[in-house]
């Protein structure tokens, strides 16, 4: 699992924007700091919940000068979908090929109903120089992150 210190595992992956466009980690550093939400799915509620609270402070994160990603493993045409039922303001990555959540050691399944290899619910912050500064990982996805933490974290970036 990725820790703080860590230089972040560089990917290459579908952003879903409203269009969905190509989004490269290393190419986006300018950015920085990058507060990386993973989330196991699109349209249940805890995830629902977590990306309305990123959304209901994203103008703290910006005032910052953060810039926050969802990802799950959901397609890119359904995440632009999510996007657009929670009037989400920040674009979310699509890791549908599974290949982000094993690069950075965060993969979990839901036996019991048959789901396997879904991202923890996690939020990594990476700064400039492509280096995580802040992880939270969760076991229980129905447990979400302290925001002001994670607030705190990108501000420290």
């Amino acid at each position: 699992m990725v820790s703080v210190g860590d230089s972040a595992p560089d990917f290459t992956a579908p952003l879903a924007n409203g269009d969905i466009e190509e989004f490269t980690l290393s190419d986006n550093l300018d950015d920085a700091p990058l507060v990386l939400a993973f989330f196991p799915g699109a349209f249940t509620s805890v995830c629902s919940h977590e990306m309305t609270e990123f959304r209901d402070r994203l103008t703290d994160f910006e005032d910052i000068g953060a810039t926050v990603y969802g990802i799950s493993v959901d397609s890119p045409f359904a995440l632009n979908e999510f996007r657009d039922k929670l009037d989400l303001d920040f674009d979310l990555i699509s890791d549908a090929d599974k290949e982000i959540i094993e690069s950075y050691g965060i993969g979990m399944d839901f036996a019991e109903l048959g789901v396997h290899d879904v991202a923890k619910r996690s939020v990594f912050v990476v700064d400039s120089d492509g280096e995580v500064t802040y992880a939270w990982v969760s076991d229980d996805p129905g447990v979400e992150p302290d925001y002001d933490e994670v607030e705190e974290a990108a501000a420290d970036a």
